[in-house]
């Protein structure tokens, strides 16, 4: 069996100096080859662009860049829309990857996320080697947490999809709850007392001993950050969280995936229109794939997060390749029969209102 990919999750508020640390770990990579995904919020992609102007971002077998913006909200509370189908398209790259950093919206409670790797699709190729939380060591001590809560305050107004209206101290216990490393930031802002202060108010949140590095602008070893081999989604319950009694993150072995390959045209909105009516009547978190349309050179790339629907051309035919329409559906508990027979029904009618024109 191949070695799993190990994925490091570095979680902390807004402005704690999550992507400056990413940034250095990118440009000090040592050889290897890093996948990024970055939960940003609203439509600029801020923490995206920062790391891909680092200038030597890993770049994927085909010359674009390893960094990949998830940027339909909260990741603890989108895991379904938004992660799950990335990883899957990371692990199908695994032969050109050696480790995968998530960098987390501060919003986002990290056990949801690392519950994701008990997915059967995802625990055979991937594993939690560490969650690293990083702590803006002056807005501890000046008891906000977060350096600017007008931002924060922004950002939970900004994420529609988030589920959790969980209090600023409580999200800092979770954090910490989840660490197997804690990197204390910003620590030239305080005094040395002040930072001592700070370093045992963070201890006394760690329910394990947790060893905890300073930051000076991000700069820490890579050997530091990589390579703990935690597996921190065998070992959830040494990790206490305030939301350990809702069930609503708790999916593990229900998300599945199902493909339709089917050798017919479709005409796109009607075929939309179908798609919706299989989303109102099943779990179905994500639609992706191609379609083939009538009388139409190109080839039609169909996305679908929940009720949006996006459709494009991306590119002509290949005389090599069978013009087909190829779907995939990611959802829970999906009854992939249905699927297919109302495509395979729909294809058939439309195929007869083409004999009949």
């Amino acid at each position: 069996m191949a070695t799993k990919i190990p994925v490091t999750v570095i979680t902390g508020f807004l402005g704690s100096g999550k992507t400056s640390l990413i940034r250095h770990l990118l440009q000090n990579n040592q050889g290897r080859r890093i996948a990024v995904l970055v939960n940003e919020f609203g439509e600029l992609g801020i923490d995206g662009e920062l790391l891909k102007s680092c200038q030597i971002c890993p770049e994927d077998e085909t010359g674009g860049s390893n960094i990949f913006e998830l940027t339909n909200g909260c990741l603890c509370c989108t895991v379904q829309e938004e992660f799950y189908p990335t990883m899957q398209e990371l692990i199908k790259r695994r032969d050109n990857i050696d480790c995968i950093v998530i960098e987390t919206s501060g919003l986002a409670l990290p056990k949801p996320l690392v519950k994701a790797f008990r997915w059967q699709e995802i625990r055979n190729a991937a594993t939690v080697d560490a969650v690293i939380t990083v702590v803006d060591c002056a807005a501890v001590a000046a008891g906000t947490f977060a350096s600017d809560l007008d931002a924060i305050a922004a950002q939970r107004q900004a994420d529609d999809s988030l589920e959790h209206e969980t209090p600023l101290q409580e999200l800092f216990e979770d954090q910490l709850a989840c660490a197997d490393l804690v990197v204390l930031s910003k620590t030239d802002l305080v005094d040395t007392e002040t930072k001592a202060q700070v370093e045992q108010l963070v201890k006394q949140e760690l329910p394990r001993v947790v060893k905890m590095v300073e930051s000076d602008r991000g700069q820490i070893d890579p050997a530091v950050l990589l390579g703990l081999q935690a597996a921190v989604e065998d070992n959830l319950d040494s990790r206490p969280s305030h939301h350990d009694s809702e069930e609503d993150h708790d999916h593990d072995d229900e998300i599945t995936s199902t493909h339709v390959i089917l050798d017919r045209a479709f005409d796109p909105e009607k075929l939309q229109q179908q798609l919706q009516k299989l989303v109102d009547k099943q779990e179905i978190y994500r639609i992706k794939g191609f379609v083939s349309v009538p009388n139409k050179p190109m080839r039609l790339v169909l996305q679908g997060v929940g009720n949006r629907f996006e459709k494009f051309y991306d590119r002509p035919w290949q005389a090599t390749e069978t013009r087909q329409t190829r779907l995939v559906f990611i959802g829970r508990d999906l009854n992939s029969t249905e699927i297919e027979s109302q495509l395979v029904e729909e294809g058939r009618r439309q195929e007869a209102e083409g004999r009949r024109k």
